[in-house]
């Protein structure tokens, strides 16, 4: 479980508890689930450990929007990273494939997005 910065109120206004991301290992491949943050400098620490994939949010309400998304990519520096967080909502609605341009012209990393029920390989 790795650190996110964003913000853990309940629609009541309780204290919801501490956001965070995930580095899974597995035997093949590394990923990183960001889950719901903002933008931070630890993200480098975190690509240190080398990562494959990387899912980052793309949303940009109380997590990172497209810029700061294709930012963590290169702090990261995953082979491939998948948007998320985004469409789901019209406060969050986000042009994925602006993004893939982005993250393909700024970054090594190759961008994948997915619809929702379609997979990828990791091989």
């Amino acid at each position: 479980m790795t650190v996110a910065h964003h913000s853990s109120q309940l629609p009541d206004g309780s204290y919801g508890g501490n956001p965070g991301g995930f580095v899974l290992a597995l035997p093949e491949t590394t990923i990183y689930f960001a889950c719901d943050t903002a933008l931070f400098s630890d993200m480098q620490l975190i690509g240190e450990t080398g990562i494959d994939v990387a899912v980052l949010p793309i949303g940009d309400l109380l997590t990172m929007g497209p810029e700061d998304s294709v930012r963590a990519t290169k702090l990261i520096n995953p082979k491939t990273v998948l948007p998320a967080h985004y469409n789901t909502w019209p406060p969050i609605a986000q042009d994925a494939h602006r993004w893939a341009t982005m993250i393909s012209e700024q970054t090594s990393a190759r961008p994948v997005i997915l619809q929702p029920g379609e997979s990828f390989s990791l091989a």
